[in-house]
């Protein structure tokens, strides 16, 4: 659970760790530490696929948060997930970024690799790029750091042993860092590199609102699931016939009870306020389940405030469209996460084939706002969606703060990271 603060004291908090980010850091005299270079090149592993916006949202916001708090670092993105039209929209926010792609015996992988003092695994669900950790280690043996990642595996915790830091993305990974022999203050919670998102296409998301009827905080965002990603749907997997045939049965054997508790929350939505709901995708899998899962089973007259979004987007049209949201209701994680940080409140209804992750939301205080899906009704989703509607300047500042402590602790990592890069 996190420390309480007053809206105006986290506020205050976070005004401090810009402004600290925005001069040179310097240790206090007892630190006794050796003074900062001027400048490092930091090689960031960040991008891991372009069939989720939450994966694809990791990289620009640790992208922001090395702007922030590592003005003086040269970065380097190491990406292999750039089709979709992710590189265009990292390289009109981001002008100047160097981007290199491949593996480590690529030539431009290997030239950065000469060239970086710090290498730096981006946020994500695992240590995702885990052989180019190795691989990092192993020629260049220069130092390297995790930021906001879920650490679930010993063997990724093992990896991390002789790492600068290692901060997760939830409390719930701490422990498995801890046993395999990892602690001290360079080991801690730090969120999800998506909790720095600020990106937009104001253009694309006000065009999409127009043609579909939204109006702004009038309508819901909701978003589908199922337990497991149909990966070997979208590429090559090393899956065998029957762990193939397992996770389709989960899939089908949970996919209408899980969904039926979306839709009472729709259906209650748009008796009770008489507003709209949209049905959208975090992955681009969703898209074929959207109707058979949450539309067509609606009621005829909900199904008339109910519109479906047919083409996939990425994060910044997304975000520009739950900014205007009324509420975001989702199985996935990140979109509740670009809403959120867009002071759109979001409820959270966590699978448990979705690993440890969901605890993010307790850690940074949203417990209300966070369901289990075996553990919750339909209605209990529903009530809670419509008590956000009744009491929304209330929950809209709920969202702001829990954005503002979720930043306070990317901040406070930083601080470590700034000093492990520029040692």
């Amino acid at each position: 659970m996190r420390t309480t603060f007053s809206r105006r004291a986290l506020l205050a908090a976070s005004a401090g760790v810009v402004a600290g980010a925005c001069r040179r850091f310097s240790p206090s005299p007892e630190e006794k530490r050796p003074p900062l270079r001027d400048s490092a090149v930091v090689l960031l592993r960040s991008g891991w696929q372009t069939e989720n916006i939450g994966d694809i949202a990791h990289t620009p916001g640790v992208l922001r948060l090395l702007g922030r708090y590592v003005p003086e670092a040269k970065v380097i993105l190491w990406s292999n997930a750039l089709d979709r039209g992710v590189e265009e929209m990292l390289r009109r926010n981001f002008p100047g970024l160097r981007i290199v792609s491949g593996d480590p015996s690529d030539e431009s992988v290997q030239k950065a690799f000469e060239e970086a003092e710090f290498f730096l695994h981006g946020s994500g669900p695992s240590l995702v790029a885990r052989s180019h950790v190795a691989a990092w280690r192993e020629k260049t043996g220069k130092p390297y750091g995790a930021l906001g990642i879920t650490v679930s595996s010993q063997e990724d915790a093992a990896l991390l042993k002789d790492a600068a830091f290692v901060f997760t993305r939830e409390t719930a990974s701490l422990g498995n860092v801890r046993q395999a022999g990892l602690s001290g203050p360079s080991v801690a919670f730090a969120p999800d590199g998506t909790f720095s998102f600020a990106l937009e296409d104001e253009e694309a998301g006000k065009a999409f609102l127009a043609k579909s009827g939204l109006k702004a905080k009038e309508f819901i965002a909701v978003v589908p699931r199922l337990r497991y990603t149909p990966y070997h749907k979208m590429r090559k997997v090393d899956w065998t016939a029957e762990e193939i045939e397992r996770r389709t049965g989960v899939n089908e054997k949970r996919k209408e009870e899980d969904h039926a508790k979306l839709r009472e929350a729709i259906t209650a939505w748009v008796r009770e306020t008489g507003h709209k709901a949209l049905l959208c995708p975090e992955m681009t899998y969703q898209l074929d389940i959207v109707a058979p899962l949450l539309f067509d089973p609606l009621p005829a007259d909900v199904k008339k405030q109910v519109v479906r979004r047919t083409a996939y987007w990425l994060p910044d049209e997304a975000a520009s469209v739950y900014r205007r949201a009324a509420v975001v209701a989702s199985f996935e994680c990140h979109s509740p996460i670009l809403a959120v940080v867009n002071d759109t409140p979001c409820l959270y209804v966590h699978q448990p084939e979705d690993g440890i992750k969901g605890q993010m939301w307790k850690d940074i205080g949203l417990p209300r706002w966070y369901f289990e899906v075996e553990e919750t009704s339909g209605n209990e989703i529903a009530e809670r969606l419509l008590d956000i509607h009744r009491n929304y300047p209330s929950a809209q500042v709920d969202a702001h703060e829990a954005t503002l402590y979720a930043r306070k602790l990317q901040g406070d990592a930083m601080m470590t990271v700034r000093r492990a890069a520029l040692s």
